[in-house]
């Protein structure tokens, strides 16, 4: 029988090759009574500064349900099994179709691979080797690439976004999904740490490592080629028109990622049913990492075991104002796709190796404060505000900064004030309150001193804010079929991922791209 054991914990001192000991004390049981164990959580419990555990979920394999000390809650548990369709009967003539090779794309891809449908993948920008050396030579001040930069071209946004691979929903599409990632070169302990982290150097050898395998499966790439249409014909797809030629295809999942502003445009334009979606917008807040890390350890040892320490903070009110894309050891990166505009991020490596720590701050504006009813309403909002912030910094890409105390007493800073930051391609200080909504400005106001309160002092000390930061979810829904996961009118088109406003980060969005594609199998035979 199997078990699932919770409330284990241990010192985060104590080696993990004990953790068999400690479970089987925890069950009063001899250890060879447990036939195998699995973990299939591990979490930092940071509430007793003096003394920082490790808590467990695990599953056992037992001959009884055993009795348990004190705090250890047990359950029967049974084990999900990852619903793998037999292939549909329906023919089809062409190939599938994936647009756009960030999570939701590229996990669809990946599944129909395996599955013998020999996708082809179209990516308007560029290989991620060439996205990495683009990307350092605008941070160094060269020109903004339209097509090749931190949101556009193979692994996209999520690529150069830290690789957070946390999420909110559990089951054997994410296992399966995360063991994805495994296999093509993230670490083993992905699939159990509650806050897994890829790093923004480790997702591009792991993006490749995903092309190769489904090339090797007979699937196909074609970069620099850009949706610019479809042809529809009786409401069933039957081409799509792209910035290449013409591919003649039946059946495309549809992950263009949310900051592909013109295809949104085009999309509305062919008819595509989508409406305005809350998003989340605000700020970027940056401290000294050694500042995080003595409020969350309290003990120096601990930064050698645990490494960067990370947070959470939530202020809650009429809006809420939460943190969001911690990045300890980071840095802060624009996220452009379109010249003329400035917008903020966040990114760590795998080593959490900077001296900065830094994390979005954002309140989730509902469509009724847009301005308009127009499905792209939220788009056009995000774009008068980077805009702004452009101007206001001279064009040169340079980012706003402010320093919170500043900001929190309405004082516009200097153009002499030297305020550190992480941003590498230069700063301009600026009063960024123009650059929020007013409802989000009014919120951040009255949530940083509550943030600060729930740090015990010190979260304002030091903190510099760098802004907008426009990009954390997507602005639009498009409407899709709850249960052929296809949008109304346009049969054999599939929306997905957070371009479409069904996921919130990469896990998310590879889950869903997932299920766009078991949809295609389970239906239909593969071509040729």
């Amino acid at each position: 029988m199997l078990f699932r054991i919770t409330g284990i914990r241990t010192p985060v001192e104590q080696s993990e090759t004990e953790l068999p000991t400690v479970v089987a004390g925890a069950l009063q049981l001899p250890v060879d009574e447990m036939r195998q164990l699995r973990i299939l959580r591990r979490s930092l419990d940071a509430r007793q500064r003096s003394g920082l555990r490790f808590e467990y979920s695990v599953v056992v394999e037992l001959d009884d349900t055993p009795n348990t000390m004190p705090g250890i809650r047990i359950e029967s548990w049974e084990r999900q099994e990852f619903y793998d369709p037999d292939p549909g009967t329906l023919p089809m003539e062409q190939r599938p179709v994936v647009v756009g090779s960030g999570p939701a794309g590229l996990l669809a891809g990946y599944y129909l691979a395996l599955r013998g449908f020999q996708p082809l993948i179209i990516e308007r920008g560029h290989p991620v080797k060439d996205r990495v050396r683009a990307n350092r030579k605008f941070d160094q001040g060269a020109d903004h690439q339209s097509e090749n930069n931190y949101l556009f071209g193979e692994g996209g946004a999520g690529c150069f976004s830290d690789g957070k691979l946390t999420c909110r929903i559990t089951g054997s599409d994410v296992d399966w999904v995360l063991r994805s990632f495994v296999d093509c070169g993230g670490r083993a302990s992905l699939t159990w740490e509650h806050r897994p982290h890829l790093g923004s150097n480790k997702l591009p050898l792991i993006c490749r490592n995903f092309r190769r395998r489904i090339e090797k499966l007979g699937g196909e790439y074609q970069f620099n080629c850009r949706l610019e249409g479809f042809n529809i014909r009786d409401g069933q797809l039957t081409a799509l028109n792209t910035s290449s030629g013409t591919i003649e295809t039946s059946h495309c999942i549809l992950g263009i990622g949310h900051s592909a502003r013109d295809t949104y445009e085009m999309l509305h334009h062919a008819g595509l049913p989508m409406t305005p979606k809350a998003f989340q917008t605000g700020l970027r807040i940056e401290h000294p990492q050694e500042a995080v890390n003595d409020h969350k350890y309290g003990r120096p040892e601990y930064l050698d075991i645990l490494g960067a320490a990370d947070y959470s903070l939530i202020a809650r009110g009429s809006r809420d104002l939460f943190t969001f894309c911690m990045c300890a050891g980071g840095v802060i990166i624009p996220s452009v796709s379109e010249p003329g505009m400035f917008c903020s991020n966040g990114m760590s490596n795998s080593r959490h190796d900077t001296t900065f720590a830094n994390s979005g701050l954002v309140v989730t504006l509902s469509p009724d404060l847009f301005g308009s009813t127009h499905p792209l309403a939220g788009v056009e909002l995000q774009r008068k505000y980077e805009h702004a912030a452009f101007v206001a910094t001279g064009g040169e890409y340079l980012a706003p900064v402010q320093r919170v105390v500043d900001f929190l007493d309405d004082r516009s800073p200097s153009s002499t004030d030297h305020v550190v930051s992480s941003y590498a391609r230069g700063t301009k200080p600026h009063s960024l309150a123009q650059f929020l909504p007013p409802a989000v400005l009014k919120t951040v106001k009255r949530g940083l001193p509550v943030m600060n309160q729930k740090w015990r002092g010190g979260y304002l000390d030091d903190a510099v804010l760098t802004g907008p930061e426009m990009r954390g979810s997507s602005p639009v829904r498009i409407q899709r079929d709850g249960r052929t996961g296809q949008a109304p009118g346009f049969d054999g088109v599939y929306p997905v991922g957070e371009g479409a406003g069904y996921a919130g980060g990469i896990v998310t969005a590879a889950v869903d791209g997932l299920r766009a594609a078991r949809l295609v199998v389970q239906e239909f035979a593969a071509p040729g």
